[in-house]
């Protein structure tokens, strides 16, 4: 390589700027060929024999088609046939127009066939890769719009379409990833920035119900129907799309119908269902064998006082000498109570330090803050990280909400989660960083009850 003429990345080329000059003797040799077979073309011009003129045609063609492979030009050949002597020096234009993303060439540089010298983009349009939930791919067709907004350009929206669905899903963070495809007036859009994606699907009228008001036990999913006076019966659904707060009912309901919202009333649901079953067949046929049972240390038991032994053993409570019978059960005192537990727990992951945190401290039932620090193995905060915090409890039918963190300053990411009730909750961290693989990792503590 002779001479460099874009010696910078970042530099803006249009087809047909020269880029840089070369000096080959495979490419003299090819020219000297093809100078050959012009001429002895033009020297069978007048030969009476059409296939020895069709040999020199044919020569040409080929001598021709092998400087097309250096990339030489229609124009530099006929500079070349019009001069009669071969060029020691090519030089190499543009292919197309664009930004020089990379850029290897330098004078002296010696060059192979397959390296690469430059890569030039043409920026007027971009591809947005977008993650998509599990739960949310059967909404996303091709062609389908798209808004994406910036935090460089606050306020303002940019539309685009789906160009493409990925025909795999991440295993961990159970997503599937989608490209756009918008357009770039002026070079705005950046490669390399984040930006928030929001598909547009056919609006459809549908029976929703808010998430929480569903219990999934597995087998089947259950919702609460008020039948009044303080009634409330288990009531079996088909489920189908799932949003943000919003499940849609495919059957079981009717436009109308008055259901359960609250988390802390389903705690108590079991005294609502005992009236139909006993309370360990209920546990068994909708699962809720873990649930806490409020209140049953609390207080006295009204009827029991001044029973003798005999009574209680026509009672089939011949287990229960005293209080004695009793002592096998000292591990369900306080079960209503919950351990205060501050979350600041720092993790190493594949690389990365994570330490999370709660507002307040010492969380409670409610809206809690969720807090994320989060810095590279040299201790540089990281601030270009995708984070959603996905919140459970471990017991049976709960479905996982989850809050999509922002970044406020030097690798700190915050969301607010709705504890709904005081007990054990577990906070996945699903996490994606440019350059490295998604992080799921899950950190587990417990609420008080609202109050305390």
């Amino acid at each position: 390589m002779r001479e460099v003429f874009v010696d910078s990345i970042g530099r803006s080329v249009r087809k047909g700027d020269p880029l840089f000059t070369l000096y080959s003797p495979d490419l003299l040799a090819t020219q000297g060929e093809y100078l050959l077979a012009v001429r002895t073309q033009g020297q069978l011009a007048a030969s009476p024999l059409a296939e020895v003129k069709a040999n020199a045609v044919s020569l040409v063609a080929s001598a021709r088609e092998r400087l097309r492979l250096w990339d030489v030009t229609d124009l530099q050949m006929a500079t070349l046939k019009r001069r009669g002597t071969a060029e020691p020096v090519l030089t190499v234009y543009a292919p197309s127009s664009g930004i020089v993303l990379k850029r290897e060439a330098v004078p002296g540089k010696y060059v192979e066939p397959g390296t690469t010298l430059y890569e030039v983009a043409d920026l007027s349009t971009v591809w947005i890769s977008a993650d998509i939930y599990e739960s949310e791919v059967a909404a996303v067709t091709l062609n389908q719009p798209a808004s994406v907004t910036f935090a460089a350009y606050p306020g303002e929206t940019f539309r685009g379409t789906v160009s493409y669905v990925y025909p795999t899903l991440n295993a961990e963070a159970r997503t599937v990833r989608v490209r756009l495809e918008l357009p770039n007036p002026g070079l705005r859009l950046k490669p390399g920035m984040f930006g928030t994606v929001t598909l547009q699907t056919d609006a459809a009228r549908s029976l929703v119900v808010p998430k929480e008001a569903v219990l999934d036990t597995g087998l089947r999913q259950l919702v609460f129907l008020d039948r009044g006076e303080g009634v409330y019966m288990p009531y079996p659904v088909k489920l189908g799309r799932r949003s943000q707060d919003s499940v849609e009912v495919l059957e079981g309901l009717k436009e109308g119908d008055r259901i359960v919202t609250s988390a802390n009333f389903l705690l108590d649901a079991e005294s609502k269902l005992a009236s139909t079953s006993s309370m360990q067949a209920m546990m068994g046929r909708i699962g809720m064998g873990d649930w806490q049972m409020r209140g049953a240390h609390e207080g006295k038991m009204e009827g029991m006082e001044g029973m003798d032994m005999a009574s209680m053993k026509g009672m089939g409570m011949e287990g229960m000498k005293g209080m004695e019978g009793m002592k096998g059960m000292e591990g369900m005192q306080g079960m209503g109570d919950t351990k205060k537990i501050v979350v600041a727990e720092a993790r190493q992951v594949a690389g990365l330090a994570l330490m999370l945190n709660t507002v307040p401290e010492k969380p409670k039932a409610g809206n809690v803050l969720l807090k994320l620090t989060l810095t590279d193995q040299v201790g540089k905060p990281v601030t270009n990280a995708r984070v959603v915090f996905v919140y459970s409890m471990p017991m049976p039918g709960m479905i996982d909400p989850k809050v999509t963190a922002r970044h406020t300053k030097d690798g700190l990411y915050e969301g607010t989660a709705l504890f709904g009730m005081g007990g054990t909750w577990v906070v996945t961290v699903n996490m994606t960083v440019p350059g490295r693989p998604p992080i799921a990792e899950k950190f587990q503590f417990s609420v008080a009850e609202g109050g305390l």
